[in-house]
Protein backbone atom coordinates (compact mmCIF):
# COMPACT_ATOMS: atom_id res chain seq x y z
CA UNK A 1 0.00 0.00 0.00
CA UNK A 2 1.29 3.50 -0.86
CA UNK A 3 2.71 5.47 2.09
CA UNK A 4 0.41 8.43 1.47
CA UNK A 5 -2.80 6.34 1.48
CA UNK A 6 -3.92 5.43 5.01
CA UNK A 7 -5.02 1.88 5.74
CA UNK A 8 -8.50 2.09 7.32
CA UNK A 9 -7.98 -1.28 9.04
CA UNK A 10 -4.67 -0.35 10.66
CA UNK A 11 -4.42 0.24 14.39
CA UNK A 12 -4.33 3.90 15.49
CA UNK A 13 -0.82 5.33 15.60
CA UNK A 14 -1.44 7.63 18.57
CA UNK A 15 0.73 5.69 21.02
CA UNK A 16 -1.75 5.05 23.82
CA UNK A 17 -4.65 2.77 23.03
CA UNK A 18 -8.12 3.68 24.33
CA UNK A 19 -9.43 1.29 27.01
CA UNK A 20 -12.03 -1.31 26.09
CA UNK A 21 -13.77 -3.78 28.39
CA UNK A 22 -15.07 -6.88 26.63
CA UNK A 23 -17.88 -8.81 28.31
CA UNK A 24 -17.65 -12.34 26.97
CA UNK A 25 -20.86 -14.35 27.08
CA UNK A 26 -20.86 -17.85 28.49
CA UNK A 27 -22.16 -20.11 27.14
CA UNK A 28 -21.35 -19.23 23.54
CA UNK A 29 -20.28 -20.99 20.37
CA UNK A 30 -20.48 -24.69 19.61
CA UNK A 31 -23.38 -26.70 21.01
CA UNK A 32 -23.45 -30.49 21.44
CA UNK A 33 -25.28 -31.02 18.15
CA UNK A 34 -22.72 -29.02 16.17
CA UNK A 35 -19.79 -30.75 17.87
CA UNK A 36 -21.37 -34.11 17.01
CA UNK A 37 -21.99 -33.14 13.37
CA UNK A 38 -18.40 -31.97 12.82
CA UNK A 39 -17.09 -35.09 14.59
CA UNK A 40 -19.23 -37.22 12.25
CA UNK A 41 -17.53 -35.75 9.18
CA UNK A 42 -14.04 -35.98 10.66
CA UNK A 43 -14.58 -39.55 11.92
CA UNK A 44 -15.99 -40.60 8.53
CA UNK A 45 -12.93 -39.13 6.81
CA UNK A 46 -10.66 -41.07 9.19
CA UNK A 47 -12.53 -44.36 8.62
CA UNK A 48 -13.38 -44.22 4.91
CA UNK A 49 -10.77 -41.76 3.68
CA UNK A 50 -11.59 -38.83 1.39
CA UNK A 51 -13.76 -37.97 -0.33
CA UNK A 52 -16.72 -38.01 2.02
CA UNK A 53 -19.84 -36.33 0.63
CA UNK A 54 -22.02 -34.04 2.76
CA UNK A 55 -25.50 -33.00 1.65
CA UNK A 56 -25.78 -29.25 2.33
CA UNK A 57 -23.58 -27.42 4.82
CA UNK A 58 -22.97 -29.73 7.78
CA UNK A 59 -23.58 -26.67 10.01
CA UNK A 60 -24.22 -23.07 9.02
CA UNK A 61 -20.71 -21.68 9.37
CA UNK A 62 -18.50 -20.94 6.36
CA UNK A 63 -15.26 -21.24 8.35
CA UNK A 64 -16.20 -24.76 9.49
CA UNK A 65 -17.30 -25.80 6.01
CA UNK A 66 -14.09 -24.56 4.37
CA UNK A 67 -12.01 -26.30 7.04
CA UNK A 68 -13.74 -29.62 6.35
CA UNK A 69 -13.36 -29.14 2.60
CA UNK A 70 -9.60 -28.91 3.07
CA UNK A 71 -9.70 -32.25 4.89
CA UNK A 72 -11.52 -33.98 2.04
CA UNK A 73 -15.23 -33.35 2.58
CA UNK A 74 -17.23 -32.57 -0.58
CA UNK A 75 -20.40 -30.56 -0.04
CA UNK A 76 -23.31 -31.08 -2.44
CA UNK A 77 -26.80 -29.67 -2.69
CA UNK A 78 -28.54 -32.89 -3.74
CA UNK A 79 -27.79 -36.61 -3.95
CA UNK A 80 -27.64 -36.60 -7.74
CA UNK A 81 -24.28 -34.84 -7.39
CA UNK A 82 -22.85 -37.85 -5.54
CA UNK A 83 -21.14 -40.44 -7.79
CA UNK A 84 -21.67 -44.20 -7.38
CA UNK A 85 -18.17 -44.60 -5.99
CA UNK A 86 -18.88 -46.20 -2.62
CA UNK A 87 -18.01 -43.05 -0.72
CA UNK A 88 -20.38 -42.29 2.17
CA UNK A 89 -22.92 -39.46 2.18
CA UNK A 90 -23.57 -37.52 5.38
CA UNK A 91 -26.84 -35.74 6.11
CA UNK A 92 -26.38 -32.37 7.82
CA UNK A 93 -27.21 -31.45 11.42
CA UNK A 94 -30.42 -29.72 10.25
CA UNK A 95 -32.09 -32.99 9.24
CA UNK A 96 -33.62 -34.09 5.93
CA UNK A 97 -37.01 -35.01 4.53
CA UNK A 98 -37.83 -38.72 4.46
CA UNK A 99 -37.49 -38.82 0.68
CA UNK A 100 -33.74 -38.09 0.90
CA UNK A 101 -32.61 -41.27 2.71
CA UNK A 102 -35.17 -43.24 0.71
CA UNK A 103 -33.57 -42.05 -2.52
CA UNK A 104 -30.14 -42.89 -1.12
CA UNK A 105 -31.27 -46.44 -0.37
CA UNK A 106 -32.60 -46.80 -3.93
CA UNK A 107 -29.17 -45.88 -5.25
CA UNK A 108 -27.35 -48.14 -2.79
CA UNK A 109 -25.46 -45.22 -1.22
CA UNK A 110 -23.80 -45.54 2.17
CA UNK A 111 -25.36 -42.88 4.39
CA UNK A 112 -24.55 -41.43 7.79
CA UNK A 113 -27.10 -39.26 9.58
CA UNK A 114 -25.61 -36.29 11.45
CA UNK A 115 -29.03 -34.80 12.28
CA UNK A 116 -28.96 -33.15 15.70
CA UNK A 117 -30.80 -35.42 18.19
CA UNK A 118 -32.91 -32.43 19.27
CA UNK A 119 -34.09 -31.98 15.67
CA UNK A 120 -34.82 -35.70 15.49
CA UNK A 121 -36.94 -35.26 18.62
CA UNK A 122 -39.11 -32.74 16.74
CA UNK A 123 -39.41 -35.17 13.81
CA UNK A 124 -40.62 -37.91 16.14
CA UNK A 125 -43.13 -35.58 17.81
CA UNK A 126 -44.58 -34.58 14.44
CA UNK A 127 -44.87 -38.23 13.40
CA UNK A 128 -46.65 -39.18 16.64
CA UNK A 129 -49.13 -36.33 16.28
CA UNK A 130 -49.82 -37.36 12.69
CA UNK A 131 -50.39 -41.00 13.67
CA UNK A 132 -52.89 -39.79 16.26
CA UNK A 133 -54.83 -37.96 13.59
CA UNK A 134 -53.75 -34.43 14.43
CA UNK A 135 -52.86 -31.77 11.87
CA UNK A 136 -49.43 -30.38 12.76
CA UNK A 137 -48.54 -26.68 12.83
CA UNK A 138 -44.80 -26.06 12.54
CA UNK A 139 -43.55 -22.74 13.91
CA UNK A 140 -40.47 -21.81 11.91
CA UNK A 141 -38.85 -19.91 9.05
CA UNK A 142 -39.72 -20.82 5.47
CA UNK A 143 -36.84 -22.27 3.47
CA UNK A 144 -34.60 -23.08 6.44
CA UNK A 145 -33.14 -26.60 5.98
CA UNK A 146 -34.46 -27.71 9.37
CA UNK A 147 -37.99 -26.62 8.45
CA UNK A 148 -37.75 -28.36 5.06
CA UNK A 149 -36.63 -31.53 6.82
CA UNK A 150 -39.35 -31.43 9.48
CA UNK A 151 -42.13 -30.77 6.97
CA UNK A 152 -40.77 -33.65 4.91
CA UNK A 153 -41.43 -36.11 7.73
CA UNK A 154 -45.16 -36.08 7.04
CA UNK A 155 -47.37 -36.53 3.95
CA UNK A 156 -48.13 -33.36 2.02
CA UNK A 157 -51.08 -31.50 3.53
CA UNK A 158 -50.51 -32.97 7.00
CA UNK A 159 -48.32 -30.14 8.30
CA UNK A 160 -48.61 -26.36 7.95
CA UNK A 161 -45.83 -23.82 8.43
CA UNK A 162 -46.61 -20.86 10.71
CA UNK A 163 -44.15 -17.95 10.60
CA UNK A 164 -45.98 -15.06 12.26
CA UNK A 165 -49.10 -13.83 14.02
CA UNK A 166 -50.74 -12.75 10.77
CA UNK A 167 -50.67 -16.30 9.48
CA UNK A 168 -52.30 -17.53 12.67
CA UNK A 169 -55.14 -15.06 12.20
CA UNK A 170 -55.70 -16.46 8.68
CA UNK A 171 -55.63 -20.13 9.71
CA UNK A 172 -58.87 -22.02 9.12
CA UNK A 173 -58.06 -25.70 9.77
CA UNK A 174 -60.55 -28.41 8.91
CA UNK A 175 -60.68 -29.61 12.52
CA UNK A 176 -59.61 -26.84 14.93
CA UNK A 177 -60.00 -29.21 17.90
CA UNK A 178 -57.47 -31.72 16.60
CA UNK A 179 -54.24 -29.76 16.15
CA UNK A 180 -50.69 -29.99 17.45
CA UNK A 181 -47.72 -27.62 17.31
CA UNK A 182 -43.97 -28.15 17.08
CA UNK A 183 -41.19 -25.63 16.43
CA UNK A 184 -37.89 -25.16 14.70
CA UNK A 185 -35.13 -25.56 17.31
CA UNK A 186 -33.23 -22.32 16.61
CA UNK A 187 -35.94 -19.67 16.94
CA UNK A 188 -36.13 -16.61 19.16
CA UNK A 189 -37.48 -17.77 22.52
CA UNK A 190 -39.57 -14.60 22.92
CA UNK A 191 -40.95 -14.59 19.36
CA UNK A 192 -41.91 -18.23 19.64
CA UNK A 193 -43.65 -17.66 22.96
CA UNK A 194 -45.84 -14.98 21.39
CA UNK A 195 -46.72 -17.21 18.44
CA UNK A 196 -47.50 -20.21 20.64
CA UNK A 197 -49.62 -18.05 22.96
CA UNK A 198 -51.59 -16.88 19.92
CA UNK A 199 -52.06 -20.47 18.75
CA UNK A 200 -53.34 -21.50 22.18
CA UNK A 201 -55.70 -18.54 22.31
CA UNK A 202 -57.20 -19.30 18.88
CA UNK A 203 -57.15 -23.09 19.31
CA UNK A 204 -57.60 -23.86 23.04
CA UNK A 205 -57.42 -27.63 22.49
CA UNK A 206 -54.15 -27.60 20.55
CA UNK A 207 -51.53 -30.10 21.74
CA UNK A 208 -47.92 -29.08 22.31
CA UNK A 209 -44.67 -30.90 23.05
CA UNK A 210 -43.98 -32.27 26.53
CA UNK A 211 -40.79 -30.19 26.54
CA UNK A 212 -40.06 -27.06 24.49
CA UNK A 213 -38.61 -27.77 21.05
CA UNK A 214 -36.25 -24.77 21.07
CA UNK A 215 -32.94 -26.37 21.95
CA UNK A 216 -31.09 -25.80 25.21
CA UNK A 217 -28.18 -24.10 23.43
CA UNK A 218 -30.39 -21.60 21.61
CA UNK A 219 -32.15 -20.73 24.86
CA UNK A 220 -28.94 -20.47 26.90
CA UNK A 221 -27.16 -18.24 24.39
CA UNK A 222 -30.12 -15.90 24.13
CA UNK A 223 -30.36 -15.63 27.91
CA UNK A 224 -26.65 -14.80 28.13
CA UNK A 225 -27.09 -12.02 25.56
CA UNK A 226 -30.04 -10.64 27.56
CA UNK A 227 -27.73 -10.37 30.57
CA UNK A 228 -24.88 -8.65 28.73
CA UNK A 229 -26.57 -6.42 26.13
CA UNK A 230 -27.99 -3.83 28.57
CA UNK A 231 -24.50 -3.38 30.09
CA UNK A 232 -22.54 -2.62 26.91
CA UNK A 233 -22.25 0.08 24.25
CA UNK A 234 -22.09 -2.47 21.43
CA UNK A 235 -22.33 -6.21 20.91
CA UNK A 236 -20.85 -8.54 18.31
CA UNK A 237 -22.27 -11.94 17.46
CA UNK A 238 -19.71 -14.19 15.79
CA UNK A 239 -21.43 -16.32 13.18
CA UNK A 240 -22.48 -16.73 9.55
CA UNK A 241 -25.28 -14.70 8.02
CA UNK A 242 -27.17 -17.90 7.11
CA UNK A 243 -27.10 -19.15 10.71
CA UNK A 244 -30.59 -18.84 12.20
CA UNK A 245 -29.47 -19.01 15.83
CA UNK A 246 -26.76 -16.38 15.22
CA UNK A 247 -29.27 -13.99 13.63
CA UNK A 248 -31.60 -14.49 16.60
CA UNK A 249 -28.80 -13.53 19.02
CA UNK A 250 -28.32 -10.25 17.16
CA UNK A 251 -32.07 -9.58 17.29
CA UNK A 252 -32.20 -10.33 21.03
CA UNK A 253 -29.44 -7.78 21.68
CA UNK A 254 -31.28 -5.16 19.65
CA UNK A 255 -34.55 -5.76 21.49
CA UNK A 256 -33.05 -5.29 24.93
CA UNK A 257 -31.69 -1.92 23.83
CA UNK A 258 -28.09 -2.45 22.77
CA UNK A 259 -27.39 0.54 20.49
CA UNK A 260 -24.88 -1.18 18.18
CA UNK A 261 -25.20 -4.85 17.20
CA UNK A 262 -23.28 -6.63 14.47
CA UNK A 263 -23.13 -10.18 13.13
CA UNK A 264 -19.65 -10.94 11.77
CA UNK A 265 -17.89 -14.13 10.75
CA UNK A 266 -14.27 -12.93 10.76
CA UNK A 267 -12.32 -9.97 12.10
CA UNK A 268 -11.93 -8.62 8.58
CA UNK A 269 -15.68 -7.91 8.53
CA UNK A 270 -15.60 -5.56 11.53
CA UNK A 271 -16.96 -2.11 10.71
CA UNK A 272 -14.42 -0.17 12.78
CA UNK A 273 -16.00 3.30 12.49
CA UNK A 274 -19.18 1.89 14.06
CA UNK A 275 -17.24 1.09 17.25
CA UNK A 276 -15.59 4.49 17.73
CA UNK A 277 -16.13 5.68 21.29
CA UNK A 278 -17.24 2.27 22.54
CA UNK A 279 -15.92 1.54 26.04
CA UNK A 280 -17.79 -1.69 26.75
CA UNK A 281 -18.24 -4.40 24.12
CA UNK A 282 -20.34 -7.53 24.42
CA UNK A 283 -19.15 -10.61 22.56
CA UNK A 284 -20.90 -13.90 21.90
CA UNK A 285 -21.00 -16.57 19.20
CA UNK A 286 -23.71 -18.58 17.52
CA UNK A 287 -23.96 -22.31 18.15
CA UNK A 288 -22.13 -23.14 14.92
CA UNK A 289 -19.22 -20.69 15.40
CA UNK A 290 -15.87 -22.08 16.63
CA UNK A 291 -14.02 -20.47 19.52
CA UNK A 292 -11.04 -19.68 17.29
CA UNK A 293 -13.16 -17.00 15.58
CA UNK A 294 -14.07 -15.44 18.93
CA UNK A 295 -10.37 -15.27 19.77
CA UNK A 296 -9.69 -13.70 16.37
CA UNK A 297 -12.20 -10.93 17.11
CA UNK A 298 -10.67 -10.28 20.54
CA UNK A 299 -7.18 -10.11 19.01
CA UNK A 300 -8.40 -7.62 16.40
CA UNK A 301 -9.75 -5.31 19.10
CA UNK A 302 -6.59 -5.79 21.20
CA UNK A 303 -4.56 -4.43 18.29
CA UNK A 304 -6.50 -1.15 18.50
CA UNK A 305 -7.58 -0.96 22.17
CA UNK A 306 -6.21 -1.66 25.63
CA UNK A 307 -8.48 -4.64 26.17
CA UNK A 308 -9.64 -6.34 29.33
CA UNK A 309 -11.88 -9.41 29.06
CA UNK A 310 -14.46 -10.43 31.65
CA UNK A 311 -16.60 -13.55 31.24
CA UNK A 312 -20.28 -13.32 32.16
CA UNK A 313 -21.50 -16.85 32.84
CA UNK A 314 -25.22 -17.61 33.08
CA UNK A 315 -25.22 -21.42 32.99
CA UNK A 316 -22.76 -24.30 32.61
CA UNK A 317 -23.43 -26.67 29.72
CA UNK A 318 -22.43 -30.33 29.89
CA UNK A 319 -24.57 -31.86 27.14
CA UNK A 320 -22.84 -34.46 24.94
CA UNK A 321 -24.39 -36.42 22.07
CA UNK A 322 -22.87 -39.76 21.00
CA UNK A 323 -21.82 -40.40 17.44
CA UNK A 324 -24.11 -42.41 15.13
CA UNK A 325 -23.87 -46.13 15.88
CA UNK A 326 -22.23 -47.01 12.57
CA UNK A 327 -19.32 -44.67 13.24
CA UNK A 328 -18.89 -45.95 16.77
CA UNK A 329 -18.72 -49.57 15.60
CA UNK A 330 -16.52 -48.77 12.59
CA UNK A 331 -14.14 -46.77 14.77
CA UNK A 332 -13.91 -49.59 17.31
CA UNK A 333 -13.20 -52.13 14.56
CA UNK A 334 -10.48 -49.89 13.12
CA UNK A 335 -8.63 -49.61 16.43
Amino acid sequence: MSADIPNPDAAPATGLKPPLEILLAAPRGFCAGVVRAIDVVERALAIYGPPVYVRHEIVHNKYVVESLKRKGAVFVRELDEVPDSGAPVIFSAHGVAKTVPANAVERGLTTIDATCPLVTKVHREAEIHHKRGRHVLLVGHSGHPEVVGTMGQLPKGSITLVEDLEQIAALEPENPNNLAWVTQTTLSVDDTRHIVDALKQKFPNITGPHKDDICYATTNRQEAVKQIAPLVDALIVVGSSNSSNSQRLREVAERVGCPITRLVLRAEEIDWPAFEGVKKLGLTAGASAPEVLVEEIIDAFAARYDVTVDTVSTVVEDMVFPLPRELRSEAAAAE
